[in-house]
């Protein structure tokens, strides 16, 4: 039991302050067991629409009670011929695989030796309810010193873990209703898992489990999906509390450190809202927050597991000084401080935490007027169109306002020199650091760079910083070209897609091997500075150098649509900005390099996918794409780069040869003006692009096409064979189409070539199948030549 307490729960550091969450928050941290409240059960139930568990036999002893309810309990099958079981099936068969992926089987049901409970409905309620049934259900008092002291640790360990969602709970309020249950099991073949319900979140059932690799944390989620009652009865999403017009005054000390005032106007939809929650990342800490200028009551502290799902951030609750009026506009204000710049060497700056370095709740469009205060000795960039710009003392300082509301607001800064570009209404200011980050000299001058904290890192799918070359290239020597580069790449998507995000771009430089595209601001790889690349780059394969000095900056200048105009409804919608910012980019190549320079990306993109792991699995059977974040998992931490942005670049490859070029880019433009600052999801770019199939298609709905790609697996290898009958001007072309490597339900639209003379062709698409495919095209005169998917229309083997 003691393993089980250990494998469950860390100890983590709060700030609470004095107010009703705060005596939440203190009774959670102190929270036991009721030793009058011990039982020795049999044959109880705990139903969570999907999510059965069964208490067959055993002891089950609940907490105290806080703010009047008991929120926990604990289970232990320390009898002759105790047990538990819990039963979960998910509805769809990509979840299903999802969980077989982890417990080889579409279905948990796994017998557990303990769990214990977290909940904030009725769950005590109904299960004392039950007890009647049973002579067995009894109080057992002699066990009642042993449980407690056993289990109080976790019981405070978990409870801190669960900290802000149990306290906004307890809270109440609308937006906040109870009803959470979290059981966190010890299972006799599966070890410790957890399943959760969550009513407030929109996939309501989860059940995983915290793993590691290579140092690195993993929340290896199994499973997640909407409960029964939802799926049957889907609510449109909506959110809990309205953002706009952050008004931001930052100053960067002198030792790097970061101290700002955020402040943001909030609406609540719904009357009586007594608290809320915002995120920010853990390298920043909240000191004070105001609400109208009224001191408000708020709790933040470092939690494993919401940390994990958070993608790095943290979440705190603000709690008002007066519940919320729907409608009325209010001023939250926080201060917060903490260290997110660090010197890679050479007074080279890395901002580590660019989007979560001021508190947000969930990515809305909102204005943005931002000051700064910095040293003058250094630049400062960031979105927006610069409205004053004044030195005072030893100090520079900076005011910049967003022309149009943007989603999330980066900055940057350095010993910069720029290069600007004024083009067809818009501005692009490239700024290049003076020197070269350590790592990037050469070896005799290397000084390590300060590491990175894990949960900052930004995953995309390039190598690590190469090694060194033997004499430094200076960062500054492509910066007109680069200048030039992106402001072609703007104009290019401008003439398809309509105007960007703002009109003004900056593109600056950040540390390692990676980019990131903001609104109104790039971070681009320094190596996308360079002329010539290290040699442990230029060794590589002719893709990696046309990815740093040609692609990476399109395709983060394509974010200024795709991810910063339309954006993704959900973590499963996310791959749709990111496919359509690199097809854009391979779009803006193609015309740049012609054809064999976005053929190497695909080729690969296909390899990537291809990859075997330690278990001999392809990297594609990881998942299908809208797990999202959910495929980088301590079994294959490279999967989601690679599934995110390699197929969902195939799959926009597959639909534009589908379409043709005029009607793929026709639903571009479409998608960006009936989704500009709309969230979008995956079945609604489905929808939409079927509008734009040519007439008489197969699979007029895309619904296969989408089946197979986007919510399946699989890369098929493909074999043609075929013979020409008959007398000219009657031949008769005889083809069979094999299908191997994949399962049994795979199926695919492929195109077969048919050139009948030069410059002339004949497309005929075939559908493949389990069982190997016939088909017949009539002839004038024999073909030149027959072609499997002349030109990369299908993903394959």
């Amino acid at each position: 039991m003691r393993g089980f307490a250990v494998a469950l729960g860390l100890i983590f550091q709060v700030q609470v302050f004095a107010g009703g969450a705060a005596d939440i928050a203190r009774a959670i941290r102190e929270n036991t067991f009721d030793q009058d409240e011990c039982y020795r059960i049999r044959d109880l139930e705990i139903v969570k629409e999907d999510v059965r568990i069964y208490l067959a036999d055993g002891h089950l002893i609940f907490s105290k009670p806080i703010a009047g309810r008991r929120i926990a309990a604990v289970f232990v099958s320390d009898v002759e011929g105790g047990d538990g079981e819990v039963l979960l099936r998910p509805p769809d068969v990509a979840e299903r695989r999802s969980l077989a992926g982890y417990i080889d089987s579409p279905t948990l049901d796994e017998h557990f030796k303990t769990a214990v409970f977290l909940f904030t409905g009725d769950d005590y309620d109904r299960l004392k309810s039950q007890f009647p049934r049973s002579v067995a259900n009894r109080k057992s008092p002699e066990i009642a010193p042993l449980l407690d002291d056993e289990w109080t640790s976790v019981l405070r360990n978990l409870g801190e873990s669960y900290m802000t969602r149990l306290t906004l709970d307890l809270l109440g309020g609308p937006g906040h209703p109870p009803g959470l249950f979290a059981g966190l099991f010890a299972g006799r073949k599966l070890g410790n898992f957890d399943v959760v319900y969550d009513p407030a979140s929109p996939e309501q059932i989860m059940a995983g489990t915290v793993n590691s690799r290579n140092g690195r944390l993993y929340f290896d989620t199994w499973t997640s999906f909407r409960a029964r009652a939802t799926r049957k009865d889907p609510a449109p999403p909506h959110l809990d509390l309205l953002t706009s017009n952050y008004r931001i005054e930052a100053t960067v000390n002198p030792d790097l450190s970061l101290t700002a005032v955020t402040r943001v106007t909030v609406k609540s939809p719904t009357d009586g809202m007594v608290s809320t929650a915002f995120e920010i990342t853990p390298l920043m800490t909240v000191t004070d927050v105001t609400v109208d200028g009224k001191p408000a009551e708020f709790l933040g502290r470092d939690s494993l597991r919401a940390n994990l799902s958070l993608g790095g951030n943290n979440l705190f609750v603000v709690v008002p000084p007066e519940p919320l009026q729907a409608g009325r506009a209010y001023e939250f204000e926080f201060h917060h401080n903490g260290k997110v710049i660090l010197d890679a060497g050479d007074h080279v700056l890395y901002v580590t935490a660019r989007g979560n370095w001021y508190p947000i709740h969930r990515l809305q469009f909102a204005t943005y007027d931002m000051l700064f205060r910095y040293p003058q000795d250094l630049d400062l960039v960031t979105a927006g169109e610069v409205v004053e710009d004044r030195t005072e003392g030893p100090w520079r300082i900076t005011r910049r306002k967003t022309s149009a509301a943007i989603r999330l607001a980066g900055f940057n800064l350095g010993n910069y020199q720029h290069a600007r570009v004024e083009r067809g209404g818009f501005v692009v200011d490239v700024c290049a650091n003076r020197t070269l980050e350590s790592n990037l000299k050469p070896q005799l001058e290397l000084s390590p760079m300060p590491p990175i904290p894990e949960i900052i890192r930004r995953r995309l799918p390039l190598p690590a910083i190469p090694m060194q070359t033997e004499q430094a290239p200076s960062p500054v020597e492509r910066l007109k070209q680069l200048a030039e580069s992106v402001a072609a790449a703007m104009e290019f998507m401008s003439a398809r897609f309509g105007p960007p995000a703002l009109p003004h771009l900056t593109v600056s430089p950040i540390p390692g091997a990676f980019g990131q595209g903001f609104p109104g601001l790039i971070y681009l790889s320094t190596l996308s500075y360079l002329k010539v690349l290290p040699r442990a780059v230029a060794r590589e394969e002719e893709s990696q150098e046309l990815f740093f000095l040609e692609l990476l900056q399109a395709h983060e200048t394509a974010h200024q649509w795709w991810g910063n105009r339309a954006a993704a409804g959900s973590y499963r919608d996310n791959w749709l900005m990111e496919s359509l910012a690199n097809v854009s980019a391979l779009l803006y190549l193609e015309k740049t390099r012609g054809t064999h320079a976005t053929d190497l990306f695909l080729d690969a993109y296909r390899n990537a996918l291809l990859e075997k792991n330690e278990a001999g699995q392809v990297v594609d059977s990881s998942g299908p794409i809208v797990l999202g974040t959910r495929l980088e998992t301590s079994q294959q931490p490279t999967a989601w780069r690679s599934i995110t942005y390699g197929k969902g670049t195939w799959i926009m490859q597959m639909l534009r040869r589908r379409m043709g070029d005029g009607r793929f880019l026709a639903m571009l433009r479409e998608l960006l003006m009936r989704y500009d600052h709309v969230d979008m999801s995956t079945e609604e770019f489905r929808q939409l692009a079927a509008e734009f199939l040519p007439a008489n298609s197969q699979d007029p709905t895309l619904e296969s096409f989408f089946d197979q790609w986007v919510y399946g697996t699989g890369i098929p290898a493909l074999k043609l064979t075929y013979t020409v009958k008959g007398k000219v001007p009657a031949l008769t072309l005889a083809g069979t189409l094999t299908q191997s490597g994949v399962d049994a339900d795979f199926s695919a639209l492929v195109p077969i070539e048919i050139r009948t003379a030069p410059g002339k062709a004949i497309t005929q698409w075939v559908r493949s199948m389990n069982q190997p495919v016939t088909f017949t095209v009539a002839l004038k005169q024999p073909p030149l030549k027959v072609v499997l998917d002349p030109n990369h229309a299908l993903l394959r083997k």
